[in-house]
């Protein structure tokens, strides 16, 4: 079983707040980013990691090889997985993945989204796939940083 500490779905991926405080928070050695087009993208990938200390691991894997491969993850391996959207999560648990928490930190609003708090946004897909996994009894909450209080019931929501 894999030392998975939280799953985050985070549009932004790695950045500052995942990088520095969630990983200090957690007591991560390692970030997975499970996501199909970072997974291919070395630009992308190598500033995502500028924001890290050089202590902690980087994966980028594409959801396919996370699921492949996220059991054979050493005990050593304390991870912090990160996701860009639900969707992406969900393709992961139905993969076989032992998620049982998601934070959800970042999603951007765009036209046909419903904001939700001052750093999520939803449309139906997001709402619907959120729906399922907290049907599948994955607890959910909304929160930027870990000493924030979760203010927003995303269940309202969904």
């Amino acid at each position: 079983m894999p030392n998975i500490l939280l799953t985050r779905i985070d549009n932004r991926l790695i950045h500052g707040q995942v990088g520095v405080t969630w990983v200090n928070h957690l007591g991560a050695n390692l970030i997975l980013v499970a996501n199909d087009e970072v997974a291919s993208d070395e630009v992308q990938q190598s500033l995502m990691e500028m924001v890290l200390p050089d202590a902690i691991g980087t994966r980028f894997f594409t959801i396919e090889k996370t699921i492949k491969v996220i059991n054979k993850a050493a005990p050593r391996q304390l991870i912090f997985l990160v996701c860009k959207t639900p969707q992406d999560v969900l393709r992961l648990i139905e993969g076989g993945v032992p998620i049982k928490e998601i934070n959800i930190g970042n999603m951007h609003f765009k036209t046909g989204k419903q904001q939700i708090s001052s750093t999520v946004s939803l449309d139906d897909d997001d709402k619907k796939t959120l729906r399922k996994l907290h049907d599948m009894g994955i607890k959910l909450e909304i929160r930027r940083v870990p000493d924030e209080k979760i203010e927003v019931d995303i269940l309202k929501y969904i």
